[in-house]
């Protein structure tokens, strides 16, 4: 049997139920499902001296298992993938049984055996010299997978981020035999891939200023988000409870600001965890947001802040305690930013083309305890918000960083900014729609759909004179946004076709008031890897009906199932017995 799916034009609720079982037993190995894909039935295997040869044009090397060519003629990108590929195909030891009927004879004979000595990639164009901190779409994240019924396999790739995708999506197609640990095979061969994604910004935002994450919680998710095809990660890094990055200029600011001395980034973590996501097709952008969201600052340099910690009537100078924002017309905090800037900047522009300055709910009432504003009237605040942020961009662009911002500084504050700068939507689909009519590039995450922090009730204790007023105690954005809701969201709803290139792409977002490093895995994943698909192959298909649940729900559940294996605890999609009877959990 040979299996076409091309994802932009099967139309799976068309079929008889027979052959949409035999289409999704066929296709769940793949997340995201590819833009081309033509699998058959044959059997092949990995043969454990496996050798993989890399080209890149104009130069040769070929590489044995667990035999590395020198760094002159292997990029290092190319030869840790390498490396995690070997690890990946013989150390997730992944035996596919929850994905048939129970109990059947679903694994292929030992007796016989067509194996797979070699892979040949080609990266069929030299990196360029930003390859390692792209701007959007400066970097062709295509690529080609073959693999014929004798088992030979060529992968094509105008990038070294096409050929990770690639590798990546190699994996995915191979199984462990249970009875025998050395034993790789893939039931799928011959195998055809035209690969590339719909949006050239894939990201997930993560908190770590309301709770502190350690260094290894984000490389792990760092390595989640390159198995699901995203390329950027936006690390939160300070907010009004605590300010855990480290800037050695000002040291009192972390010393005093994080929760705890030691629950701080230093300089080393920053660049151990940028590096790390370069090595993996991941870009990591820091986000300071400010003026609002500073109030952790006060713990350091309380001058510099007003309205800081007003209690008990926090609520009306924040959105959540304690209050506190930068004062707006201080030559004092410009100094102080001037100082950050200085020596933050710097070490982040080798690795990253973005910066993030905030800019999110902002709140004017706090101005009137600003000497330096003494109003709360959005006519009076405008203007020197309007130079503050005029001011920390200026310095992103000096040392080579193009900024982001949150949607409120375009649409709420109507302030003039560049037009390399990114706006990140949050609050509707007009936000995004509004944005890119007047001419600004924008990305997405509805927080009706992306937020992953939804639905745990509210973290707000109140007093039993209040306590019936909140009953049941839902927090702003329930109920839990489920897989199916967003993977049902569609970044381009409400776009015009003259402006959808204005769409890069977006974020799903993971805020951490009730999230730590214990749940930090099953709150993201696999619900995350839902916008990852839509972000990598499209919400919906070229006759724009949304893509199929039924279809995708077997391959969320093996993805979710190699992220397990691979020591990421993501929560399970369905029951066992939904995965090993195909439809029989579909209305």
């Amino acid at each position: 049997m040979t299996t076409f799916f091309r994802s932009q034009f099967l139309t799976l609720s068309s079929l008889p139920l027979l052959l949409l079982f035999l289409c999704i037993s066929s296709t769940h190995a793949l997340w995201p499902i590819p833009s081309y894909y033509l699998s058959g039935n044959t059997v092949l295997w990995i043969a454990s001296d496996i050798q993989f040869h890399f080209s890149v044009l104009p130069s040769n090397t070929s590489l044995g298992r667990n035999q590395y060519a020198p760094s002159s003629t292997l990029p290092a990108i190319i030869q840790s993938a390498l490396h995690r590929t070997r690890q990946r195909l013989f150390e997730d030891k992944f035996v596919p049984w929850k994905f048939h009927p129970r109990n059947s004879p679903f694994e292929p004979s030992l007796a016989s055996q067509t194996l797979i000595h070699h892979v040949y990639i080609q990266q069929n164009h030299t990196d360029t010299k930003n390859a390692s901190r792209p701007l959007v779409g400066e970097v062709d994240e295509s690529y080609t997978l073959s693999i014929t019924k004798d088992g030979a396999v060529r992968i094509t790739a105008a990038s070294s981020n096409g050929v990770l995708y690639a590798l990546e999506t190699f994996t995915q197609l191979f199984y462990q035999h249970s009875q025998s640990t050395s034993c790789v095979y893939t039931p799928y061969a011959p195998v055809t891939i035209t690969d590339a994604p719909k949006f050239p910004y894939r990201g997930l935002n993560l908190d770590v200023a309301r709770n502190y994450y350690p260094k290894d919680d984000i490389l792990r998710t760092i390595d989640a988000l390159a198995w699901n095809k995203f390329n950027r990660i936006h690390l939160h890094i300070t907010d009004s409870q605590s300010w855990p990055l480290e800037i050695p200029a000002l040291p009192d600011l972390a010393t005093k600001g994080a929760y705890r001395k030691d629950l701080t980034y230093s300089p080393k973590d920053i660049q151990d965890i940028q590096q790390y996501g370069v090595a993996r097709g991941i870009e990591v952008i820091l986000e300071i947001d400010m003026p609002g969201h500073t109030a952790s600052i006060a713990l350091s340099d309380p001058d510099l802040i007003t309205a800081f910690n007003i209690q008990p009537a926090w609520s009306t100078y924040a959105n959540e305690p304690p209050s506190g924002q930068l004062k707006l017309n201080s030559p004092a905090v410009y100094a102080f930013l001037e100082k950050v800037w200085n020596d933050l900047l710097p070490r982040l522009s080798p690795y990253s083309a973005y910066f993030h300055t905030g800019g999110d709910e902002l709140n004017v009432n706090a101005y009137s305890y600003d000497p330096t504003v003494k109003s709360n009237l959005s006519s009076v605040i405008q203007p020197y918000l309007q130079k503050f942020v005029d001011f920390n961009h200026a310095k992103l662009r000096a040392n080579g960083l193009t900024p982001i911002v949150w949607e409120e500084m375009l649409l709420d504050w109507n302030l003039t900014l560049g037009s390399d700068v990114i706006v990140q939507t949050w609050l509707s689909e007009d936000s995004v729609a509004n944005t890119v009519a007047k001419g600004h590039k924008a990305l997405v995450g509805n927080y009706n759909f992306w937020y992953l922090d939804c639905g745990k009730g509210q973290w707000i204790d109140f007093y039993p004179a209040s306590a019936a007023t909140y009953w049941p105690f839902a927090d702003y954005c329930s109920p839990t946004k489920n897989w199916r809701l967003i993977y049902s969201y569609d970044p381009l709803a409400g776009i015009p076709p003259n402006a959808t290139h204005l769409v890069l792409g977006g974020e799903v977002h993971m805020w951490s008031e009730q999230t730590d490093g214990v749940n930090l895995d099953d709150m993201i994943w696999p619900r995350a890897s839902a916008a990852g698909e839509v972000l990598w192959s499209g919400a919906k298909n070229e006759a724009g009906e949304n893509r199929s649940q039924v279809e995708a729900s077997p391959r969320l559940s093996e993805i979710r199932e190699r992220m397990v294996r691979r020591g990421v605890r993501a929560g399970p999609v369905q029951m066992v017995f939904c995965t090993q009877n195909g439809t029989q959990c579909a209305l």
